[in-house]
C-alpha cells in the first residue's frame, strides 16, 4: 500500500469518526446576523457572551484547514464565527487558501500565483498532520454560499485576492450581514470600507490613538471591530474600546509553542477562555475552539440558543 493509499484511509477513518450533524443532540448551531451584524455583537456583549471565531475554519485531525467539510463539523459541536483565508489564481478564481504555495494543505505544489484553478480544483486537501483527505479546495463562492444563513464569515485577503471580486461575491450570495472584512493597514481598511461601506472591518488597534487614525481615514467606529493582537491581553485597552462601542478580537491561537493556546492546552488551564470573555474579549480568535467554546459554557460565557441570532437545528 502506498504512504498516499493509507493516507486517504486514515483520513476516511477520522471523517467517520467525527460526529455528524445529525448524531449531536440538537442539530448544528446557525448564526443569522439580522439586521445587522453589529447589532449581533452588540447583543452578545450586553448578554454577557463570548464569541470564538475558528481559525482557518477551525481544523482537527482529518479535517483540514479552509474546508467546508471542517466548518460544518464545527457547527456541528459548537455555536463559532469561520475565519478564512482566500487567495486568487493566476485564472482569476477565488478560492480559500492561507500559503502562498499550494504544498502544504494540498495534494498539490507550486505557487499560487502560477498553478490555473482547473488543476487545483482536481487535488486533496492535505489535515496539519500531513494526511491526505477526501475533501477538496473550496472555491469562495461556495464557502460563502455555504455559510449564509450558517454563521459569520471572517475573510482573511491574500495578497493574490481582489478586492473589488470578493466584495461583489459577498454581495452577490446575499452575505454582506454575515461577514467582517480583515485589514492589517490603514490603507487597506480605508479601500474596503470604500468598496463596502455596510460591512464590518477588523482593523489593528493597540490604542485609541489607532482608532483616531482609522476615523481620520474616513471609517466610522461603528464599522470597526478591533483586532488587539494574540499576546498579551488588554483589559485597560478593552475598557477605552467598550467606551467606544468599538467590539474586541483577541487571538489565542499561532503556531509558536508559546501562544495561548498551546500554553493553555500545555498547562490544562481552559479557563483562561473564560478570563479573556470576562476581561472585555468580544472574539476570542483560537485554533482550539472546541475547547474555548467548552470553558466559556462552564461559565455560562458561551451564546445560547434562542438569544443573539443564535439558534440550532433539529
Amino acid at each position: 500500500m502506498t504512504m498516499r493509499a493509507l493516507a486517504l484511509g486514515v483520513a476516511a477513518i477520522a471523517m467517520i469518526a467525527t460526529p455528524a450533524a445529525s448524531q449531536i443532540d440538537g442539530g448544528p448551531w446557525e448564526m443569522r446576523a439580522d439586521p445587522d451584524l453589529s447589532a449581533l455583537l452588540d447583543c452578545h456583549e450586553e448578554s454577557g457572551r463570548t464569541l470564538i471565531s475558528a481559525h482557518r475554519g477551525g481544523p482537527t485531525p482529518g479535517l483540514p484547514e479552509n474546508a467546508i467539510e471542517t466548518m460544518d463539523a464545527v457547527l456541528a459541536a459548537i455555536p463559532a464565527v469561520m475565519e478564512v483565508d482566500v487567495a486568487q489564481s493566476p485564472d482569476g478564481v477565488h478560492y480559500l487558501m492561507h500559503d502562498r504555495t499550494l504544498d502544504r494543505t494540498t495534494t498539490g505544489e507550486g505557487a499560487v500565483t502560477e498553478v490555473p484553478w482547473s488543476e487545483v480544483e482536481k487535488l486533496s486537501l492535505v489535515d496539519e498532520a500531513g494526511w491526505v483527505t477526501p475533501y477538496s479546495v473550496p472555491t469562495l463562492r461556495a464557502a460563502l454560499e455555504w455559510a449564509k444563513g450558517r454563521t459569520v464569515l471572517q475573510i482573511d485577503f491574500k495578497r493574490t485576492a481582489d478586492f473589488e471580486v470578493v466584495i461583489d461575491m459577498i454581495r452577490e450570495t446575499g452575505n454582506a450581514n454575515n461577514v467582517i472584512l480583515i485589514a492589517y493597514t490603514i490603507g487597506a481598511a480605508s479601500r474596503l470600507n470604500e468598496l463596502a461601506p455596510e460591512m464590518l472591518i477588523s482593523a489593528s488597534i493597540g490604542d485609541l490613538s489607532d482608532v483616531i487614525a482609522y476615523t481620520t481615514a474616513g471609517i466610522p467606529k461603528d464599522r470597526i471591530v478591533a483586532f488587539t493582537g494574540t499576546r498579551l491581553p488588554r483589559p485597560d485597552l478593552y475598557a477605552e474600546l467598550d467606551s467606544e462601542d468599538i467590539e474586541v478580537i483577541f487571538g489565542t491561537l499561532g503556531r509558536s509553542p508559546n501562544s495561548i493556546d498551546n500554553v493553555i492546552e500545555r498547562f490544562g488551564t481552559g479557563e483562561r477562555y473564560s478570563e479573556l470573555g470576562g476581561g472585555g474579549v468580544d472574539i476570542i480568535a483560537t485554533d482550539r475552539p472546541r475547547e474555548a467554546a467548552a470553558a466559556l459554557a462552564e461559565t455560562g460565557r458561551l451564546p445560547v440558543a434562542g438569544e443573539c441570532g443564535v439558534s440550532r437545528g433539529s
